[in-house]
């Protein structure tokens, strides 16, 4: 069975109530539910993590190598990370795990010091701007790769 990581970073635990105006009102929980829903039809393995701590999110990543059921991709919203992280991105390299890299906003219509990721150029694509719809758009995608690839 194919399996899948929705990883989320700093801050994603608080939507809903963070800034709805960039991130809008749909919680973590409910954009979990929904993955989970559509990875339960396509009959996929979901799993979920969030966390505020940069390593605890390398650790994360390092155990889904360990792990006796292979995770055949990653779907992750590096948050601020995405930013100033180049330990995660040394460590998404070392797990050797495609991923696609989300944003609840349009990283490039914001602050300047948000239009540089330390993910997108070893992603296997990048999806920002479009809410929460992006993680679905993740999931298919996801899908669409693995199947590409035969697993």
């Amino acid at each position: 069975m194919k399996k899948i990581a929705i990883v989320h970073g700093p801050n994603l635990n608080i939507l809903g109530w963070r800034e709805p105006e960039i991130y809008g009102h749909q919680t973590m929980e409910h954009i979990n539910t929904k993955l989970k829903i559509m990875a339960d039809e396509k009959q996929v393995k979901s799993t979920f993590f969030q966390s505020n701590s940069e390593g605890e999110l390398i650790a994360y990543f390092q155990m889904l190598i360990q792990d006796a059921e292979p995770t055949h991709f990653i779907i992750f919203n590096p948050a601020a990370f995405t930013h100033s992280s180049i330990a995660l991105r040394d460590t998404l390299q070392a797990v050797s795990i495609p991923f696609i890299e989300v944003h609840l906003s349009n990283i490039h219509a914001r602050e300047v010091f948000r239009h540089h990721s330390y993910f997108s150029d070893i992603a296997q694509g990048v999806i920002s701007g479009l809410g929460a719809l992006g993680y679905e758009l993740a999931l298919l995608a996801a899908l669409h790769y693995l199947n590409s690839k035969g697993v």
